[in-house]
């Protein structure tokens, strides 16, 4: 095993560290006699060394030692085409459902909200400030709905509410009874919430019925003691633009919610318009073309992503077996030999973190992959849990290949340096955690009444995040209000702080430590790294280079899949 290829010590300050081993003339080097006395012994250890050095072998190697095809190696290649391509056409036709998710939402917004200007206000959509135009803008939202077939350029219809009813249902929330007088400052309320509900059928046009309805005692708001107004109804819709992709169209039930909040009594009423959009199951659905295809097609690849998903988890579920029996092994004979434990690093070295990382990628593709051929059937339409496993296990895939750029010792720098730095930097930022949490709190209780950033805890984390990078520093100064002088200087003293402990203290020494563990790194790759017990242990296998004598043999795919009977000793983990 070369220098540069041998794994690092994974304790938290073992870069640091002596060379760790006894000393050859009493523990490692045995005298012949003794060898001669145990020949049993001494064909175990043999053995064992051999499997260890089969089992740190890169693919590369262990195909000159026994001529075997890196199928696994290939096998990864292989899925990381297949995962991306997956991938790429589920958010291509992810696409396709936010946009027309989005179209809509501002396309009953325009509808359904009297004077809205295209733009939201806040959190909020717009808002009144007169019972005149509450009332107008209530019975705007009905009108609308009840001449929705006749005004809307969508493909949208009307659908039963959760009550199994079709039509609109408006509900007001008020206390039981009270008096407000302001002007005297007398208060008399009963704080327990009524709930009053309304249905009004589409199939009665609004114009033969508004009179009956305008003007009867449900929309008599006592705004002294209204809560909020809330509206509600559903339709359905059809997404066309799916054939153009050549893929069946997607059909919708929007339920929307229109809400006129009072609880602040603040002398401004927001409205709040709220849409859920699901995919539901198209009925009577006749699209000739190649769609149908297109989408059998599509869920013939899934079943092969699925597939080759399951093979990767059972080799790499098979390969992390056999290195526990093989570290097993080594533990209990590195104990009857030496008379002492192994390090905890020789243990972690056969733990590989990447088999790891690639169960759980292929756990997530099966699962991600499954939930997509469900919502291509539409029977399910949870499209963020899809993604979020099909994107989360994308990337495992891809970090998955630096585990193969490490056999170079020019691509290997990346790895050993996170993993030298890895236990520093956690401690560090434990550390350095403690004070920004100090820093958010403070500035949250402190400044979130005089700055907008600062009006919510996780605003402020956000926000002095991107003041530790140097985001908009001048905005975040010259924004809070000076409405107190005590809080404006308070504010100076807390951002000057905070940006110079952070910036020229905390970041620089963060990157210090990267940068000093980088160095080692570099050191090592020119020196040689320090060896372990483990490392010590093969130094001694006297039967590598029965692999190299072996005579070459043409590489054919019957001569991959045969196995050797001089092997059948070997731990085979490739």
């Amino acid at each position: 095993m070369s220098q540069h290829r041998r794994p690092l010590p994974r304790g938290p300050d073992t870069m640091d560290l002596p060379v760790r081993f006894p000393p050859k003339n009493n523990s490692w080097g045995a005298s012949n006699s003794t060898m001669m006395a145990h020949p049993e012994s001494d064909l175990m250890e043999e053995c064992l060394k051999q499997d260890l050095k089969f089992y740190f072998m890169n693919p590369c190697e262990k195909y000159r030692a026994r001529h075997q095809i890196p199928w696994k190696l290939g096998l990864q290649i292989l899925k990381i085409v297949m995962v991306t391509t997956q991938l790429v056409l589920f958010g291509l036709n992810n696409q396709l459902v936010v946009s027309f998710k989005e179209d809509n939402t501002v396309a009953f917004k325009h509808l359904f909200l009297k004077g809205y200007s295209g733009i939201d206000e806040d959190d909020y959509s717009c808002s009144v400030y007169t019972q005149e135009d509450v009332y107008e803008s209530i019975f705007f939202v009905i009108n609308q709905y009840h001449r929705l077939k006749n005004i809307s350029l969508g493909m949208v219809g009307y659908e039963e509410n959760k009550d199994d009813r079709i039509g609109l249902k408006v509900c007001k929330q008020h206390y039981k009874k009270g008096t407000v007088l302001p002007s005297n400052y007398t208060l008399n309320i009963d704080s327990e919430v009524e709930i009053d509900c309304i249905h009004l059928d589409p199939q009665v046009p609004a114009t033969e019925n508004s009179g009956h309805w305008m003007n009867s005692s449900f929309f008599n708001l006592e705004f002294y003691r209204l809560l909020e107004v809330e509206i509600s109804f559903n339709l359905k819709g059809i997404d066309l633009q799916t054939i153009h992709a050549r893929e069946l169209p997607d059909c919708y039930v929007f339920y929307n919610t229109i809400t006129f909040n009072n609880k602040a009594h603040s002398g401004r009423i927001k409205i709040y318009f709220d849409t859920e959009a699901n995919i539901q199951e198209c009925k009577g659905l006749h699209v000739s073309g190649s769609s149908q295809k297109n989408t059998q097609y599509i869920l013939m690849f899934d079943v092969f992503v699925i597939v080759g998903c399951f093979t990767s988890l059972i080799l790499c579920t098979r390969s992390i077996v056999l290195a526990l029996r093989l570290q097993k092994r080594f533990i209990r004979f590195f104990l009857e030999k030496y008379k002492r434990r192994v390090s905890d690093a020789d243990r972690w070295e056969f733990i590989n973190g990447w088999y790891i990382l690639v169960i759980i990628s292929d756990l997530m593709t099966i699962i991600g992959s499954i939930l997509k051929m469900e919502i291509k059937a539409k029977n399910v339409t949870n499209y963020d849990l899809c993604s979020i496993l099909l994107g989360t296990s994308t990337l495992f895939a891809w970090v998955g290949v630096i585990r193969y750029l490490g056999y170079f010792q020019t691509y290997n720098v990346l790895i050993l340096t996170m993993q030298a730095s890895l236990p520093k930097v956690l401690r560090f930022c434990a550390c350095a955690g403690m004070i920004y949490l100090g820093y958010t709190f403070c500035g949250w209780i402190v400044i979130g009444p005089y700055h907008e950033k600062f009006e919510d805890l996780s605003t402020v984390a956000e926000c002095l995040f991107s003041l530790v990078n140097g985001d908009d520093m001048f905005a975040t100064f010259a924004q809070i209000q000076q409405k107190s002088i005590l809080v404006w200087l308070f504010s100076r003293v807390y951002l000057y702080s905070f940006i110079s402990l952070f910036i020229y203290m905390i970041l620089s020494l963060f990157i210090a430590l990267i940068t000093d563990s980088y160095d080692t790194i570099k050191k090592y790759q020119q020196n040689g790294f320090p060896l372990t017990d483990l490392q010590e242990f093969l130094k001694e296998c006297s039967g590598s280079e029965e692999y190299q004598k072996q005579a070459p043999t043409p590489v054919t795919f019957l001569c991959c899949c045969q196995r050797r009977g001089s092997d059948d000793n070997l731990i085979l983990i490739n």
